[in-house]
């Protein structure tokens, strides 16, 4: 696929820093606010530029797009436009940045007005979540949590290798990197040999995971095809689907998740186009059994984009605990859209699908604390000396994640949140 605006040769005249996350080839977007009503925005290296002010400047005439589509709380109304429209409009600002074209950069009145430094905005929650669904696609995952809960021998269930495994969750509890939340509360049995008790979570987890965000799909009773599914995907962003295991335990037989899963979820703020990860598709795992025709697809739609999941405990540095790569889901994005609509299910605009947990095969790879721990079987001890199985109060949760080739290195920003005191 040739898209313009990944030409791993351009440069910007923005001053990028080495390494950084949002180079020229990026160009995610978000919303944002700097003393004014949120807009959105797009990230190139330390700086955002203001799309609302850009529009009121002349600089994206002939576009598919109004004033209204930026000076907007949320990206709905601009991913309406669909993505041949998202698409133009990368291509458009990535001319604009380009350091061969003078139009904007010869122009400092303007770029004063359309820049901001990042370090001074507030970022905002970047879409309308209407539908969130959890898939469940990372085999090395569903393996440990398998021999963790039942018989290593037997650790996946039967349906898992025919289809993405998925459930509905809780939108309106999605929210934004550096937003903190309280621990959760509800009933647990921590002893099987007594009634429930509630109380506060003892064991609340992170889950590594990453999310992609749709645009408007087919009416009610179409479905979108493995083959079409790229041209309904927007972009993805980090995702922390956050866990109380000791809640979700109690709860979720014979149904599901409930209010071990409802409290939080943290998106990133920063959406990457699935366009300006097109560079970094791989190959996926041989699927087998061999799955049904609308599960088939064809080319490369695995990504590799390395993952990092750090705790921070109140008032010390940063640890690492996990290192992983999205490149090992079984389940593809393609056919996790195909499978959600098989049945006429009709994906809306900014509808969030997350992967679930991603743990590689190695034990640093793991997604999640109740495989790091080994279901509190061991602990990682943080830089202060103290130990962790779980999440503690106060602690910081940091994901990061990138795709990198020799030429090119796209980022998503940081994922933080803190966990603070139940309520």
């Amino acid at each position: 696929m040739n898209i313009k605006a990944n030409d791993p040769n351009l440069k910007s005249w923005v001053s990028i820093p080495e390494n950084s996350d949002f180079p020229i080839q990026n160009l995610p977007f978000g919303i944002f606010s700097n003393g004014n009503s949120p807009r959105v925005g797009v990230a190139i290296g330390e700086e955002i530029l203001d799309l609302k002010v850009l529009f009121e400047l002349g600089f994206l005439e002939n576009t598919a797009f109004e004033i209204t589509d930026f000076d907007a709380a949320v990206l709905n109304p601009m991913l309406l436009k669909g993505k041949q429209a998202t698409r133009n409009l990368r291509n458009r600002l990535s001319d604009l940045l380009n350091k061969e074209n003078i139009e904007l950069q010869n122009n400092s009145e303007a770029i004063a007005q359309v820049l901001v430094k990042a370090k001074d905005v507030k970022m905002h929650l970047p879409l309308y979540i209407g539908d969130y669904t959890d898939f469940y696609s990372s085999e090395q995952h569903a393996y440990n949590v398998g021999c963790l809960f039942r018989d290593p021998n037997n650790a996946l269930l039967p349906n898992w290798k025919h289809i993405p495994v998925g459930y509905h969750g809780r939108s309106s509890s999605i929210v934004v990197s550096g937003e903190d939340f309280h621990r959760p509360k509800g009933q647990k049995r921590p002893n099987p040999e007594e009634p429930p008790v509630f109380g506060t979570s003892n064991l609340l987890d992170f889950e590594l995971e990453m999310g992609f965000v749709t645009y408007q799909g087919k009416p009610l009773g179409d479905s979108i095809s493995t083959e079409e599914a790229d041209d309904y995907i927007f972009g993805m962003c980090l995702f922390n689907d956050w866990s109380a295991r000791d809640i979700q335990g109690w709860e979720y037989v014979p149904l599901g998740p409930f209010l071990g899963k409802n409290f939080a979820s943290h998106m990133g703020a920063w959406i990457v186009t699935l366009d300006a990860l097109e560079p970094f598709r791989v190959a996926g795992p041989v699927q087998e059994p061999k799955v049904l025709p609308y599960l088939e697809y064809k080319g490369d739609k695995h990504l590799s984009i390395d993952l990092e999941v750090a705790i921070k405990p109140e008032g010390t540095t940063e640890k690492v605990v996990s290192n992983s790569n999205y490149k090992y889901m079984y389940w593809n994005m393609n056919q996790q859209l195909a499978h959600h609509s098989i049945n006429g299910c009709n994906i809306n605009c900014g509808d969030m699908m997350a992967s679930g947990t991603i743990s590689g095969p190695e034990e640093h790879e793991y997604g999640s604390m109740l495989e790091i721990s080994w279901k509190g079987s061991k602990s990682v001890t943080m830089n202060d000396g103290t130990e962790r199985k779980f999440i503690k109060d106060n602690d910081t949760v940091i994901m990061r994640g990138f795709a990198k080739n020799d030429k090119v290195r796209i980022g998503f920003g940081e994922l933080a949140a803190k966990v603070l005191p139940a309520k």
